[in-house]
Order: C-alpha cells, then structure tokens, then sequence
C-alpha cells in the first residue's frame, strides 16, 4: 500500500507532460502525519517495515509500524510528563540513532516544535539556539562530548526547562529517555494535536551575514514530499532507501521519512561514524537497498572503490543533491553500475524545486526542471524574466496561496521574511541559467553561502570564530572550489602587530576554529594577506578574494 495516493487528485502518471500538468495535493483538514500515516499503516499493515537501522557496529533492528506507533505513543506520553505539550519547541540531538524518530513523530502527536540540530554544535551555539527559539527541552545522544557542550550552555539557557539523554551516559538531573518510555502511562491522544498552520520544525540554516536563521515549516510540509521520494527518488514499494545525512539537517527529512513512508517504502538508516566508501557500499550490498540518494563528494568517494567485490545487484535507482555533479563522476558510476545519477535542487525553506523526474534523460551537472509543486522562474535583477541562456536569481511565484512544502517564514524576523518574500514572490538568493531544452544549471549564491561535502556553511560563522584568535585583526571567508568535497572553507588573513604569517600559526588558527564553533566549518585553506580588498563603504570584497584564487 502507498498511502500517498490518497492524498493527491490524480493518483497515478503516465507521463512527464500527465505529471507536471496533474500533479496536485489535496490537503486534508488538520493533517497530522504521525497520526494519517504512521498510526494509519500500523492499522491497515501492522507487519510493514517502516524503519531498517543498522549501525557500524554490525547491530540491526527492523521496526514495523505496529512497533512505530507503540514507540511514538510511549514517547509522547513521556513527553507529556515532562511538560511538553502543543507549541513547546524541543530540540532533538540525537545523529542516526533510531530514537530520532521515536522523538519527532511523537512531537508531531502532541503538537510540539522539532528542532533537529546537528551533534557538532558548541555551547555557544547552544546557547544562541536556545535563546533565538525559546526552547523548553532538549533531547539527546548520551556522548560525552554533546553532554559537555549542554551542560556549560544551560546556565545561559533559562527556557530550558528538561534535558534528556538517550544514554549510555545519562547526568544526574537529566532524564532517561528509554527509561522514561518504558514507564510512560498509556498515552492519551490531545483533543486537538495540531491544526495545519501550526508550527512543526524550526531549521536553524546558515547565511552570510548575522547568526543562522530560522526556517519555519507548517503540519502541512511532510505532503510536500511525496515529490521527493515518489518522483525524484523513484523509491518502490517494500523497497528499502537510503539517504546519506546526519539528521541534524533538513536533508533527513526529504529522504529518511516523510516520502519514503508515505510510498509504502522502508526508510533504511545506516548509523555511522565515520564515512568509510567501501563500508557504505558493503552495506548497500548486505542490506539489499533499492534507492540511494547522497550528495555528489560521496559519489565521488565511492567510484574510487572496486564495484565488482559488492552485489549492487537490488540497487536500482540513485540520486543527489547539494552541489554540482561532476560529468566523469556521473560518467563512471554509470559505467560501474549502470545507474544514472538524477539531481534536483531544493533548500531549507522548500522541498525539490528543480528535478530529474523518472522520465527524463539526465543531463550530468543540470538541476532539471521546475517541478509541479513549484511556479518557477529565473528573474533578472530588475525583476524581468530571463530568456534561455541567461543567468539569474531562482525565484517562486507563489500568489496568495503559498503552495505546500514553502516555508511560512522566517521565525521572529519579519523583515528578513519580507526581504526574502514579497509582492507574491519568493526570492531564493540563488543563481542559475536554463537551456533551451528547459533544464537549469546552477551558477552560485547570491549571499556566499558556502557548500562543502553537502554542508551549508555561513561565512560570517567562521569569520566570528577566527576573530576570537589574538593574532587576527580582520578576515574574509570565502569557498574555493575542491575536487572531492565541491568547495572547501578559505580564510584570508590579517594578523596582527607581533605575530608573523608560518604553517606552524596556520595550523593553530584552524584549531581554534574546531574548537569554538561546529568542526565542519574550520578554513582548510588559510592565506595570510597585508590587507583585505573593501569597497569605498568599507565592505569586504568576497568576489575579489575568490576571482584572486582562480
């Protein structure tokens, strides 16, 4: 059974022209997914397989969705005891565990605020988190070093009412989470859980100037991803899909969940440390995975590999996102495994905007096209459209109904949603051209934004951690183009009076980087400069920077 075709005006779609004309969501009245299609399947199918997790570990546990909905009933109930109940934002920590989604369903059945965060996180960036969305819990791994940054952030977080570990390492004063579960009383539905305006993710997403922002999603986003995986991840019933993604991203969602559930397809978790190519393809193998979905540095990774010592035989279909995809890489892969690779492109504030559907032919680098969801075009600065060929900013045009799958807003920043959304159009600050056969290429952000190994990274974030270092007076940065990981983070350099340009202060200064903000975002590249170029209102020269790197 695949539960989306109820949920859609014309069910089925015989072609690229049947779909992109047809396509349409019908939006139920207080759409709740954890209530219409968990608990719906765990009614109709008791015995389907929601969720396949293993771990690096060799662990393996299988979970139906009759054990889906006993887990989220318990969860919530737990929840409740704690105080959290419609409304209440919680942060959930907590990296491929499978409690992750014990967690978030059970927030969406009793009305409350998710809001995935990446276990990479420093205390202050706890503490800015915290303070920006009034947080009242936070529910997480129990490693040592996710504990530590909680713990020294919570002086500095007053709305944090309870912190909850899932162990091993439970604090004292912290509650258990399994514990709490075992012994939770029978839950009791909330006479209205949610209605379909109310709020139902924060994503905290990096831009180039001031702390992340707040991306905003309503109870009505998860239909939005029934393009995801039903139309760009081609996933199958009974099959078994995999995204590579921590789910502190927003990327878990578009392929660890909502889509690929609501097609009747097991959601596979691959619970990893370390990204290890031969050990991902070993688990392709094993598991029998039918779909595949990561960004383009893990496909470049995995053609280094000898294919020919794993079964990829069940792997029948592949996608990516979050970068550019190299043409020999899409080249080789299809040589090794006969596969096409299919891009699409989306963001926080979205789903898929742009995408290889199943009936198209691929065209290695390229976006796609628009999809149905979507009313999309490229628009010049002064806001007249774009002819083929020319280059400008993607925008929505989204009327007075925002179609579903759009953010509502920027959280508590009015004016940053106006920038960004006004006079009925979304501006997504991205640049792209489109050819004559209507597939668009991707070109750049218009705000720096940097994208390294599927990594979204802001580089006033970075700019603020290196000036916490006594030897930088000023820094810029900027991305440089990489081979493997699309772009690296660059950090150009001015020192200050006594201290002397060497490796030796190089290497410290990326230290310090790692260790006041998240690890991901230190410059691997740092270049130390007399003087950064500024234009006559002091603002620094980011394209100057870059165009010198070239």
């Amino acid at each position: 059974m695949q539960l989306y075709k109820k949920f859609l005006v014309k069910p089925e779609f015989d072609s690229l022209d049947d779909f992109l004309q047809n396509f349409e969501i019908k939006i139920p009245d207080n759409f709740n997914f954890s209530y219409d299609v968990i608990d719906e399947y765990a009614r109709l199918e008791p015995d389907k397989i929601a969720l396949v997790w293993v771990d690096d570990q060799g662990e393996h546990i299988d979970f139906t969705y009759a054990v889906l909905k006993e887990k989220t009933d318990a969860t919530a109930s737990y929840f409740q005891t704690q105080g959290i109940g419609r409304g209440d934002k919680v942060m959930l920590i907590l990296k491929r565990r499978y409690e992750f989604w014990f967690a978030c369903l059970a927030l969406h059945k009793i009305g409350a605020v998710a809001i995935p965060a990446t276990h990479l996180l420093t205390d202050k960036d706890i503490i800015y988190r915290c303070d920006a969305a009034t947080i009242k819990a936070i529910v997480c791994v129990g490693e040592e070093t996710v504990l530590h940054a909680i713990e020294k952030a919570m002086p500095a977080c007053p709305s944090v009412e309870k912190t909850i570990s899932t162990g091993p390492l439970v604090p004292s004063g912290w509650g258990n989470f399994h514990q709490g579960i075992d012994e939770a009383p029978a839950f009791v539905k909330p006479e209205l859980p949610s209605e379909n305006d109310d709020l139902l993710f924060l994503y905290f997403t990096s831009g180039t100037t001031g702390n992340p922002k707040m991306v905003a999603h309503d109870y009505t986003y998860p239909l939005a991803h029934i393009i995801t995986a039903s139309f760009w991840h081609n996933v199958e019933e009974d099959g078994r899909h995999l995204t590579v993604a921590d789910t502190g991203w927003a990327k878990a969602v578009w392929g660890k969940m909502y889509g690929q559930m609501m097609a009747g397809c097991s959601v596979f978790v691959y619970d990893h440390q370390k990204f290890v190519p031969a050990e991902m393809l070993s688990v392709i193998a094993k598991y029998k995975v039918t779909s595949f979905c990561a960004p383009p540095t893990i496909f470049r990774f995995l053609i280094r590999e000898d294919f020919s010592s794993y079964d990829l035989s069940a792997l029948k279909y592949c996608t990516t996102a979050g970068e550019a995809l190299n043409p020999q890489v899409y080249e080789t892969f299809y040589e090794r495994t006969g596969l096409l690779l299919m891009e699409a492109f989306g963001q926080t504030e979205t789903t898929v905007q742009l995408g290889t559907f199943p009936w198209m032919q691929p065209k290695p680098g390229s976006m796609g096209i628009p999809s149905p969801a979507y009313n999309i075009s490229l628009v010049k600065p002064d806001d007249t459209v774009c002819e083929d060929g020319e280059q400008g900013q993607i925008v929505i045009h989204v009327g007075d109904k925002p179609p579903v799958g759009l953010f509502k807003g920027y959280y508590r920043d009015e004016a940053l949603t106006k920038k960004a959304w006004h006079d009925g159009i979304y501006y997504t600050g991205d640049i792209a051209w489109r050819d004559e056969d209507g597939y668009y290429w991707f070109v750049g952000r218009t705000d720096d934004v940097i994208k390294s190994s599927g990594y979204r990274i802001g580089p006033f974030e970075v700019e603020s951690a290196l000036m916490t270092h006594p030897a930088v007076v000023e820094c810029a940065v900027t991305g440089v183009p990489d081979e493997v990981r699309g772009q690296v983070v660059k950090a150009t350099v001015v020192l200050g009076q006594g201290y002397t340009a060497s490796d030796e202060l190089a290497l410290e200064i990326q230290d310090h980087v790692k260790k006041v903000t998240a690890p991901y975002k230190y410059p691997r590249i740092v270049e130390f400069v007399e003087a950064l170029p500024k234009t006559i209102s002091g603002k620094i020269r980011r394209v100057e920077i870059r165009e010198k790197g070239k």
